[in-house]
C-alpha cells in the first residue's frame, strides 16, 4: 500500500484547510486510516482517525470542534477538513493505513503504511 498525502500549505489563524490522503495497491483490507502530525522538536502525535468500513472517527481533544476526518467515496482516499487553525497546529502531517483491528489506533506504532507527510503553517 502506499499513501500519498497532498493539500498543506500556509495560512492564517482561523483559516482552513484540506488535506488529502490517497491510497494505492492493495487496498481492500485496510481497516483504518489516520492522520498524525509532528511540530519542530516535538513528538509524532495523532490527530484524527477513521474506521474504513464502519465510518466511525476518533479525534485527540485539542482538534475536536474544529478537525473532521471522513472518507473520500469515490477512491481509496480520507481527507482531513481542518478549521479554526490555530498556529500550534504548525506541523508536518502525515496519513497512515494499517490492515485489521489494533489495540490503540492513536499509537503511531500500530500503523503498516505511511504516507511523505505535508507541511501545514499556520501564523498569527
Amino acid at each position: 500500500v502506499q499513501l500519498q498525502a497532498s493539500g498543506g500549505g500556509l495560512v492564517q489563524a482561523g483559516g482552513s484547510l484540506r488535506l488529502s490522503c490517497a491510497a494505492s495497491g492493495p487496498t481492500r483490507r485496510i481497516y483504518r486510516m489516520s492522520w498524525f502530525r509532528q511540530a519542530l522538536g516535538k513528538e509524532r502525535e495523532f490527530v484524527a482517525g477513521i474506521n474504513w468500513s464502519a465510518r466511525t472517527t476518533i479525534y485527540t481533544d485539542s482538534v475536536k470542534g474544529r478537525f473532521t476526518i471522513s472518507r473520500d467515496n469515490a477512491k481509496v482516499a480520507v481527507i482531513l477538513q481542518m478549521s479554526g487553525l490555530k498556529p500550534e497546529d504548525t506541523a508536518v502531517y502525515y496519513c497512515a493505513a494499517v490492515n485489521g483491528r489494533v489495540e490503540n489506533p492513536t499509537r503511531e506504532d500500530e500503523y503498516e503504511y505511511w504516507g511523505q507527510g505535508t507541511q501545514v503553517t499556520v501564523s498569527s
